[in-house]
């Protein structure tokens, strides 16, 4: 049976990705901070919902704390890691700049160390589509240069592919990171748009829309992210990055069309300019990805709003 840690375990895809693993029998070690970046009830609702299962267990440790780091490893025994805790969010980057800095850089570090030390199988982690920046040749490729990030978010996600390529190379650590494209669902951060267009919607308040409407994303649908994760962690590379979209461009306003229809409401909209460090469009070419690891994402864009408002619904 395989040990895996799973940092992140209370965020969105840390948390879809740890049920996925314990559904199928393996162990899950949950490693997370529990910040409030975002309401923390999420957070321990999404923990709770993993702690039903025997083979998880959770431990409260912060990546930029070393030592506390490196006794997860000895006690837990890890065979494999997959870490997608990071400070997330591309606008938050310029408010606040030093959170990147420590949690995506000094954090992402720590676990390379620990996985260099410890010996780790596998090496699976977060990397983001904000990475090809100003890059206007789509659909994006992993071929193409990501030299210009436009948000510091951005810049410390290629900087992780960076270190990553070093440990590989220096200390044969097999690792793959994963451009995840526009990832949403339930149990979904309430910084994204779905999450904060839905609760707007419904509680009959105005929803501001960048770039007059004019945005355009590769909105993925949770499910198909975990399993490309997955397919990653099951899958040892040398260095690997891997483009984890829909491969299916959609217009922010066929977007928001989908969230009125599943509501039963129309939007109060408020149009604005493109915020900085946003990027107009993302587009996925994830012909490698289907290659490589199996990543077939079968979700559309109506299903999965459908789903997501369900639980929404449910939920609050």
């Amino acid at each position: 049976m395989t040990i895996f840690l799973v940092t992140g375990a209370a965020g969105f895809i840390g948390y879809h990705t740890s049920k996925k693993l314990l559904e199928r029998g393996d162990t899950v070690v949950g490693l997370d901070i529990v910040n409030d970046y975002y309401d923390v009830n999420l957070k321990e609702n999404r923990l709770k919902d993993l702690q039903t299962y025997k083979s998880f267990s959770f431990e409260k440790v912060d990546l930029c704390d070393y030592r506390e780091l490196t006794r997860v490893f000895q006690e837990h025994k890890i065979d494999k890691v997959c870490n997608l805790a990071a400070q997330a969010g591309v606008r938050y980057s310029i408010e606040n700049p030093f959170a990147y800095q420590k949690s995506n850089l000094e954090g992402f570090l720590n676990i390379l160390e620990c996985a260099r030390h410890f010996k780790v199988e596998n090496f699976v982690y977060a990397s983001s589509s904000s990475v090809y920046g100003t890059n206007t040749n789509y659909p994006f490729s992993e071929e193409h240069n990501v030299d210009n990030p436009i948000s510091l978010y951005a810049a410390t996600k290629k900087a992780n592919e960076l270190m990553a390529h070093t440990y590989s190379h220096l200390y044969k650590i097999p690792t793959t990171g994963l451009r995840f494209f526009t990832v949403y669902g339930p149990f979904g951060r309430p910084d994204m748009a779905l999450f904060l267009f839905t609760k707007a919607i419904i509680e009959d308040k105005t929803i501001d829309i960048f770039n007059h409407g004019k945005m355009q994303r590769d909105f993925t649908y949770v499910d198909d992210i975990v399993s490309g994760v997955i397919g990653s962690l099951d899958n040892n590379h040398d260095y690997e990055i891997f483009n984890l979209g829909n491969n299916k461009t959609v217009e922010l306003t066929y977007f928001i069309e989908c969230i009125e229809k599943s509501i039963g409401k129309v939007a109060k909209k408020n149009f604005m300019p493109l915020q900085p460090g946003d990027v107009p469009k993302t587009s996925a070419n994830i012909e490698k990805a289907k290659k490589m690891i199996g990543f077939d994402p079968k979700t559309s864009i109506e299903e999965g709003i459908e789903h997501f408002i369900k639980w929404y619904k449910s939920y609050y």
